[in-house]
């Protein structure tokens, strides 16, 4: 089935925004200038209450339909990464070492593309509340605007958002009930030893020793610590010492993520890192000392919104198109602080063939734009008919 008819007459105009918002991407909080786009699109699309500066540099926007009822929010991210594009594209990245890589730009665009078709046609009682949210990539701008309260004032009753799939088929779905991203944590690991010169390793205490059993012990957290059904991921992912071949340093940094569903597992990671740590260190002769930072938390689906959802995103991808228990994996996602405050549901948007998010050469397809867009409208529509 395609998209909404009159949504897919709005393709070119999604695409000139997309492409706007492509050639200037922001970091974080500081999403102003894309806010400042998103606003002036709501204004000539008729919706008057546009509400500023939440979490900094956040938008929520409220569509009154026809008659009372409930609020339902829907939530895009405009944020981009610091990374150097080289796309080569012809509405490339304007600002050096930022860019689109994970297609914020197009989340922002689908969710802009719904506002303009709810605003025209309001089918719909009751209210919608568009959420677009900074700060996705880190910074939790979900948390800090629900602790700002944006589901209480805005009395929203239930919350969902998409997020685009590189090489899932164009204008696929796949969502499932419960978990379905993981909470995410990160480690740091300081190791303060004895320096001096590479040939007389004896007058030193060696933190590059030390670093190297830290990191081989950590290791056996997944393969000897939990359950093997359990699903848990614990990788190192930075070492930074030593500064020339003949130098033995003074000091060594481990850095590392955790990924989790499950809060007593995720116990566990941080109280056996802490073990490891102490006890690698005094077996070296090494000070070490670990900060471990909780992050996101997982984000799970409401089964039974998630199960809705799916049957919405069917009237426009068709039975076929949607994938209703596609499982969970191990990527986070700050929507996770909308779930735990309002019951809803996210899914993933397949966008054809392409690079991979997060990767220099990432792109949105503007193509699939309208399904996005399309559910998003259905959504409210079906949840609060007329």
């Amino acid at each position: 089935m395609p998209p909404v008819n009159r949504i897919a007459d709005y393709a070119e105009d999604m695409k000139t925004w997309r492409r706007w918002l492509h050639q200037h991407p922001e970091l974080q909080f500081e999403c102003h200038e894309t806010a400042g786009f998103v606003v002036e699109r709501l204004r000539e699309f008729g919706i008057s209450e546009i509400h500023e500066g939440i979490a900094t540099s956040g938008v929520v926007a409220i569509i009154e339909g026809q008659g009372e009822g409930p609020t339902i929010g829907l939530r895009a991210d405009m944020d981009a990464l610091p990374m150097q594009e080289t796309t080569g594209l012809d509405y490339a990245s304007k600002i050096p070492g930022k860019m689109h890589a994970c297609g914020h730009d197009g989340h922002t665009t689908m969710l802009l593309g719904a506002a303009k078709y709810l605003a025209e046609t309001r089918r719909f009682k009751g209210r919608v509340a568009l959420i677009f949210q900074p700060a996705e990539e880190g910074g939790g701008g979900a948390g800090v605007m629900v602790e700002e309260g944006i589901m209480d004032r805005f009395d929203i009753k239930e919350v969902y958002a998409l997020h685009n799939t590189p090489s899932a088929p164009l204008g696929s779905f796949t969502t499932t009930p419960g978990a379905i991203m993981a909470a995410v944590d990160t480690f740091h690991i300081h190791i303060d030893g004895v320096g001096g010169h590479g040939a007389y390793p004896h007058e030193t205490r060696d933190p590059v020793v030390a670093c190297l059993g830290i990191c081989n012990a950590i290791q056996t957290i997944v393969s000897r610590n939990h359950r093997s059904l359990d699903d848990l991921v614990v990788s190192v992912t930075q070492i930074h010492t030593g500064s020339a071949d003949n130098i033995i340093p003074d000091g060594a940094y481990i850095n590392g993520t955790v990924r989790t569903f499950d809060p007593t597992v995720q116990d566990m990671v941080e109280r056996r890192l802490g073990e490891i740590v102490a006890g690698q260190a005094a077996s070296y002769g090494v000070e070490a000392r670990l900060s471990y930072e909780r992050g996101y938390p997982a984000t799970v689906n409401n089964g039974d919104k998630a199960m809705f959802a799916a049957d919405v995103a069917a009237e426009v991808a068709g039975a076929a198109g949607v994938v209703r228990n596609g499982g969970r994996e191990m990527g986070a996602e700050d929507f996770a602080y909308m779930l735990e405050a309002r019951p809803g549901a996210y899914l993933f948007l397949g966008q054809g063939e392409g690079a991979g998010l997060h990767n220099p050469n990432y792109n949105f397809n503007d193509e699939a734009a309208p399904y996005g867009a399309s559910f998003f409208a259905r959504l409210v529509e079906t949840a609060q008919p007329i």
